[in-house]
């Protein structure tokens, strides 16, 4: 039997995989339920696009239910407001980082169940987020990335705050 390992998520993080399992549970697969009953009740089910559709719909909710119920049980929310040593980068900080050319980009560690590149937030587990745990402003880390090493500068750190 495997044991579940804690995942490390922020109050947010589990807030919105909440609201998306609520959604799920209570708005689209009641929906999706009544489509195929109703596609079901109109006889042959082999050519019935609603109820062929609907019932791999079905499949897709249930499967994703299961992943965030399986998220939710395994949670262990992290509050980065309550974070004391603020000094240093640690879960749940904002960072911005400055390569070796001054290009700058600003990251935010979250749980691994949160990621989001596109809006700067990045896996506790990423290499680069590996790299900053512990730095403080003005270290410079060396991330080992599929393309070659690169070089950041930590330029500033945050936290939220309470």
């Amino acid at each position: 039997m495997s044991e579940t390992k804690p995942r490390f998520i922020t109050p947010d993080g589990l807030k919105r995989i909440r609201q998306e399992y609520e959604e799920l549970f209570g708005i689209e697969r009641p929906k999706v339920v009544e489509v195929v009953s109703w596609a079901a009740s109109l006889g042959d089910r082999s050519e019935n696009a609603d109820y062929l559709y609907g019932k791999k719909r079905l499949r897709e909710i249930d499967r994703r239910l299961a992943n965030l119920a399986k998220i939710m049980k395994a949670a262990k929310v992290v509050d980065p407001t309550v974070q004391t040593d603020r000094d240093q980068v640690r879960f749940g900080a904002t960072v911005e980082l400055a390569d070796e050319d001054d290009n700058r980009r600003t990251l935010t560690i979250v749980g691994d169940d949160e990621t989001d590149a596109s809006a700067g937030m990045i896996g506790w587990s990423a290499p680069i987020a590996r790299a900053l745990i512990g730095a403080k402003v003005g270290d410079e880390r060396i991330v080992r990335l599929p393309a070659g090493e690169k070089s950041y500068e930590i330029i500033s750190i945050s936290y939220p705050s309470a």
